[in-house]
């Protein structure tokens, strides 16, 4: 992952537009994914094929519970600017009418979102489980589900909700192979045992 930061200490809006324009200029490989994490625009290279696997399988569950004018997007830049963020999460699940409605073109507010999912990658999998959920919490996002296939103690997945300030109450937590819940306005039980490790 290589990074370039800007100065964050103002926390003016010049400065949230200084990172939006590198955000938005940054010459990424194909199939790469720029962030903006705590006022450093960071690049990743694109996610393996077992990532991919889980998103997919996350988000045909999630299409089959949703009504049409709610959507599943891969890789919508979000954004928090009193974060200092724009994170690019597997999965969110956003109102039609703000993708479509939402200007600039680049990134919609996180706070439209109703779920996010995150994969995470061996290479920036702390930046999922601190930094952008603490992102994700700030704007109010009610449900966070990181799936995190390098976990310490082996793959798990937690279910955050009840966002306050920068923190979430976990809802719950399990490993692979385990059952999740996603409560309302969802309803949907997610079987994680079709879900590779590694």
């Amino acid at each position: 992952m290589s990074a370039l930061t800007v100065d964050h200490t103002s926390g003016n809006d010049r400065e949230w537009d200084d990172l939006v324009r590198i955000w938005e200029q940054a010459d990424v490989p194909e199939g790469g994914k720029v962030e903006i994490i705590e006022g450093i625009v960071a690049v990743s290279p694109p996610p393996g094929r077992h990532h991919n696997f889980i998103a997919a399988k996350v988000q045909r569950r999630l299409h089959s519970v949703l009504p049409e004018e709610w959507g599943v997007y891969q890789t919508l830049g979000t954004a928090i600017p009193s974060r200092k963020g724009c994170y690019v999460p597997d999965l969110a699940v956003v109102p039609v009418g703000v993708v479509l409605g939402t200007a600039p073109d680049t990134y919609v507010p996180a706070s439209a979102a109703t779920l996010i999912v995150e994969v995470t990658s061996q290479s920036n999998a702390s930046n999922d489980r601190i930094p952008k959920a603490a992102g994700y919490a700030r704007a109010g996002v009610p449900l966070y589900l990181l799936v995190d296939r390098w976990a310490p103690a082996g793959p798990a997945i937690t279910l955050y909700g009840e966002p306050a300030d920068d923190v979430y109450r976990v809802l719950w937590s399990g490993k692979f192979g385990d059952q999740v819940d996603l409560p309302a306005p969802f309803g949907l039980t997610l079987d994680t045992g079709m879900f590779p490790v590694g």
